[in-house]
């Protein structure tokens, strides 16, 4: 995890550093090209401020630097919004998350059950018409997905609002107008997710539980009198979820990751939004931060999956545990 996560600070640094034309470059030209005349240290200094760079520095210095900063949580100014990158994320991640974890939740609990429910009544009709339904509907992005929600529930129906994260006219807090403002604004980016993800999970849960219901144990469990409740919470439910665990902590960064793109179309300022928006800005410093935090957000998910596999499945652990099994 560290090994990756300095590996993504130093392409940053190199980015802002060593690439021509890259945004210390265009910082410092536009710098020198302002009406107000500024000195070389001044223009070294700015760019320092925006990128935690300082160009004028020798390359071992100033990356030693830039380490320290980013570990200090100092990650430049933001050029557009003229507030540090720290304070802009700091503000729009709790957003991301709120969407990010209600989705994944949603989208793992409907999988589940549905796959769970197609495994026993395999070759049935709602086992036919199911699969059928999820295969379409994991063939859809989820952009398009949301373009279609936007365009019919908000703009035609008038149903929810267009864009935002709550009613601006509403003070931040724990009322009941509030969160039903937020709950309001977040169902359709939620929606969207949901609708487009569950599919592939019910899928993938259909396969795991057919194939555990197969097996020798199950019989056993059966003449051994144990009721159809424990057998299916115990035996099937618990060992057809178990190799879907990882893909739940990788899909972490999938949802942060696709959140750039959802925010965007609904116009919802979360950490996606403000990465996207410094694109067009050509916001470098703002761009740099988002892109840390969310590699950090797949790296620490793809850590806690490793360590706590062997917690979730005894049959990960050491290599005593898997010799006995």
């Amino acid at each position: 995890m560290l090994a990756t996560f300095v590996i993504v600070m130093s392409l940053s640094f190199a980015l802002i550093r060593l690439m021509p034309g890259g945004p210390a470059a265009l910082i410092r030209a536009r710098l020198e090209t302002s009406e107000r005349p500024l000195s070389q240290e001044q223009i070294a200094a700015r760019v320092e401020l925006f990128t935690s760079v300082n160009p004028d520095k020798p390359i071992p210095e100033a990356y030693y630097d830039y380490v320290t900063a980013t570990l200090t949580g100092d990650l430049g100014q933001s050029i557009w919004y003229d507030r540090t990158v720290a304070e802009i994320l700091a503000d729009a991640m709790p957003w991301t998350i709120f969407l990010s974890a209600v989705s994944m939740l949603l989208i793992y609990v409907i999988g589940i059950g549905l796959g769970a429910l197609m495994a026993y009544y395999e070759a049935s009709k709602f086992d036919f018409s199911s699969s059928l339904v999820s295969i379409v509907i994991t063939s859809v992005p989820y952009y398009v997905v949301a373009v279609g929600l936007l365009w019919f529930l908000a703009y035609q129906l008038g149903w929810f609002p267009t864009g935002g994260r709550v009613d601006p006219t509403l003070e931040p807090g724990l009322t009941v107008q509030f969160v039903q403002s937020v709950l309001h604004h977040g169902l359709l980016p939620i929606g969207s997710l949901v609708i487009a993800g569950f599919g592939g999970t019910a899928l993938s849960m259909r396969g795991n539980a057919i194939q555990v219901l197969g097996n020798d144990y199950l019989r056993v469990a059966r003449l051994r009198g144990l009721s159809e409740r424990r057998i299916s919470l115990t035996y099937v439910a618990r060992n057809s979820i178990l190799p879907m665990y990882t893909g739940i902590m990788i899909s972490i960064g999938g949802l942060f990751g696709g959140s750039i793109i959802l925010e965007q179309i609904f116009t919802y300022r979360g950490a996606g939004y403000y990465v996207f928006s410094s694109l067009g800005a050509r916001d470098y410093p703002l761009l740099m931060g988002g892109f840390l935090l969310i590699t950090l957000g797949v790296v620490v998910g793809v850590y806690i999956a490793d360590l706590t596999y062997g917690l979730v499945d005894p049959r990960a652990g050491s290599g005593a545990n898997r010799e006995s099994f």
